[in-house]
């Protein structure tokens, strides 16, 4: 059983930065067997794939739109997933939710990014840019 909490969200200017913190609340294996990934959905849209980080760290991936903006972090002896996000644009405007994903193959570098994958979710944080 997994729960994860989303905090850091708010109302900021086109151009500042904000940092999303997910706090997970693991039972039956570690926090580090899970493949951690951000998703946002914005007002009338689908949700969509933002960042992801494989159990051990070593390999994250990203969204084309957030690339070389927003960083994906965790610290697995806080259980928590952090999202880094700079330079913010008001497209960027969405509710801002973290999942996990069970690695049940593929070792500590393994990841996924569409949404099938992860089994657990957050209730999300809403962020807003404005002009």
């Amino acid at each position: 059983q997994v729960q994860l909490v989303e905090s850091g969200g708010g109302l900021v200017q086109a151009g500042a930065s904000l940092r999303l913190s997910c706090a997970a609340s693991v039972a039956g294996r570690p926090f580090s067997s899970y493949v951690m990934g951000w998703f946002r959905q914005a007002p009338g849209q689908e949700r969509e794939f933002v960042a992801v980080i494989s159990g051990g760290s070593s390999a994250t991936d990203y969204a084309d739109s957030v690339k070389g903006r927003f960083t994906i972090s965790r610290d697995n002896a806080k259980n928590t997933v952090y999202l880094q996000m700079n330079e913010l644009k008001p497209v960027a405007t969405a509710v801002y939710s973290c999942a996990a994903a069970t690695i049940l193959l593929g070792g500590s570098s393994w990841y996924a990014t569409g949404e099938a994958w992860y089994e657990h979710w957050g209730q999300g944080t809403q962020v807003t840019i404005f002009s």
